[in-house]
């Protein structure tokens, strides 16, 4: 038998798209799916959480900063550019708990993301402002700015 949390619902070759996360009966310790890999999303002790894993909205700036430095170590490995590390570093200033908290009765969003970019190697400076436009095209970051509409489907039991 196989675990619903790793094979997502769906035909076996749309199952590697899914990412499936699962909550028990009580507290925030939430284990998530997605690409064969299992990862923790909790909150923290001081919200009611276990801390055993990255906030929602923490997991969200992973996603963007993953994305950023990916993009910038490919761009510069076509260009032969001697990047030699980058590091990205983030901070949305909110709580996924505390905007739960009034979520059914008003909208909540983060706003803004702060970030920082640090670049490391023998780059020149025009190699360096154009890394830092280039972070502006993670695929990650034009998906947030320009919205996202979620869909709830295939719900058991609804026409």
């Amino acid at each position: 038998m196989t675990d619903p949390l790793i094979t997502a619902p769906g035909a076996a070759e749309d199952a590697g798209r899914w990412v499936t996360a699962r909550i028990g009966a009580s507290g925030f310790h939430t284990d998530v799916a997605a690409g064969g890999h299992t990862v923790i999303v909790d909150e923290p002790t001081t919200l009611g959480g276990t801390s055993m894993g990255p906030t929602p909205y923490e997991y969200l700036l992973t996603a963007l900063g993953g994305c950023t430095v990916m993009t910038l170590r490919l761009y510069a490995d076509r260009k032969g550019w001697p990047l030699e590390s980058a590091s990205v570093h983030l901070r949305s200033g909110r709580s996924h708990e505390r905007d739960c908290e009034k979520c059914d009765e008003h909208k909540v969003d983060i706003g803004m993301i702060e970030r920082r970019i640090e670049l490391s190697g023998p780059i020149t400076d025009e190699q360096r402002r154009r890394l830092l436009e280039i972070a502006d095209r993670c695929p990650v970051k034009q998906t947030l700015e320009r919205g996202i509409r979620v869909e709830t489907v295939g719900i058991p039991g609804t026409a």
